[in-house]
């Protein structure tokens, strides 16, 4: 059986080994020179390949279209992973958020055990891009590239990826591909994007880090997300794990909200009692250089200056009033939304090939025989902390072994 994978990041890598694996002749097509562009890049250069939660918690994780991907997910799942990559040398560690990286924190050791991976099973591979995909009485026949040589098939894996990053090749070539065999592709944005604020709060924060905050995503008086963890302002807004997440909950209409609670460790009533402290401490001071003890150096003129407390007022002077305001802007520090940065930037693409036109259990499409689907091509997508990757992994492994008969 002859099979042709479209896309050699970690879904289509995946899907080309476990399909080799199964005795297929396999020949995989990449429109880059090396397999895992993308994935270079992940983690910071890091590679956050999975988490390492359990079902429920994986679940809990993926906002889009979850349910759909629960059969593949315990088919191949995030511990499945990382035996995969410890059993070929790669060992792993686990960090803050359950969050799964290799231990020798490079990616391209991921990139280059998936590399091996498909030497071993003797994947062949083909440098160029995909046009179309051929088709004969419903059924695959093959794939077209744009220099217009002709790779006959059996069955193809499209995993060309999203819209997003589209240096590392993640040019949207897929949904075109998809569409033209009468695939409905769902509306395309980005998410896991950074935030783009009103005014120049940002801008004068630019290069902060704030790790151990409360992050709350507002839409009118309902909370759209909530986290914990890191952040960081930009020139242009706010970014970040926890910024990231909340985007994928960025909706069309209405005012948007970043509510940010420095102190989330802290009730208001403890965290009152700590400002008193440090206002008795440094009672003769001015306002403006009595938070250096509670807040980033940088933070400081900028809280002092939307509290409204006169910055030259002496600390011994404020009111109680004045102080619980103070108290209130710290557990509830807030930035107006104005929308996101471009997909060119954004980790993944929200929107893609519509589930319910894909067989769940075996990623095979329900309108022409013996395609099949895997990674970011999907209308599938998570949060930060590797549950991302895992979706590629998963459904990369169902598309690989179903394709033989294996399911």
């Amino acid at each position: 059986m002859k099979i042709a994978v479209i896309g050699g990041g970690p879904a289509g890598a995946m899907a080309a080994g476990q399909a080799a694996a199964g005795g297929a002749d396999v020949i995989l097509i990449e429109k880059n020179a090396r397999i895992g562009r993308k994935l270079m890049i992940t983690g910071k250069g890091r590679c956050n390949l999975t988490n390492a939660c359990d079902m429920d918690e994986l679940m809990r994780n993926i906002p889009v279209n979850g349910r759909f991907l629960y059969s593949c997910l315990n088919r191949f799942s995030n511990y499945d992973l990382i035996d995969f990559f410890e059993a070929r040398g790669v060992p792993t560690k686990i960090e803050r958020g359950n969050r799964v990286f290799p231990k020798s924190d490079k990616s391209m050791d991921i990139i280059d055990t998936l590399d091996r991976f498909l030497r071993e099973n003797s994947v062949r591979r083909k440098k160029g891009v995909a046009k179309e995909i051929l088709t004969a009485d419903g059924a695959v026949s093959g794939v077209l590239l744009h220099s217009g040589e002709k790779v006959l098939a059996d069955a193809v894996v499209l995993a060309t990826g999203g819209a997003s990053y589209p240096i590392t090749g993640s040019t949207g070539d897929g949904y075109k591909i998809a569409a033209d065999l009468g695939h409905t592709i769902t509306k395309l944005s980005p998410s896991l994007v950074p935030l783009v604020c009103v005014g120049n709060i940002c801008s004068r924060l630019a290069g902060l880090s704030l790790k151990n905050i409360g992050f709350r995503m507002v839409l009118g008086e309902d909370t759209v997300y909530s986290d914990f963890g890191e952040m960081i302002f930009t020139h242009y807004g706010i970014s970040g794990p926890v910024v990231l997440s909340a985007s994928a909950h960025m909706k069309g209409e209405g005012k948007h909200f970043a509510v940010i609670d420095l102190k989330p460790a802290l009730s208001f009533e403890t965290l009152d009692k700590r400002l008193l402290r440090d206002f008795e401490k440094y009672s003769r001071r001015d306002f403006i250089n009595s938070l250096d003890d509670l807040l980033p150096k940088t933070l400081v003129p900028v809280i002092c200056e939307i509290s409204g407390i006169d910055l030259r007022k002496k600390v011994h002077e404020i009111t109680r009033e004045e102080r619980h305001a103070l108290c209130t802007l710290l557990k509830g520090f807030t930035l107006q939304i104005y929308g996101m940065r471009p997909i060119e930037e954004a980790v993944i693409t929200s929107g893609g090939v519509a589930v319910d036109e894909i067989n769940p259990k075996t990623m095979e499409s329900k309108i022409v025989k013996n395609l099949y689907f895997a990674g970011e091509i999907i209308d599938v997508d998570a949060y930060t902390g590797g549950f991302n990757l895992q979706i590629a992994f998963s459904t990369g492994y169902a598309a690989g072994v179903s394709i033989q008969g294996g399911y």
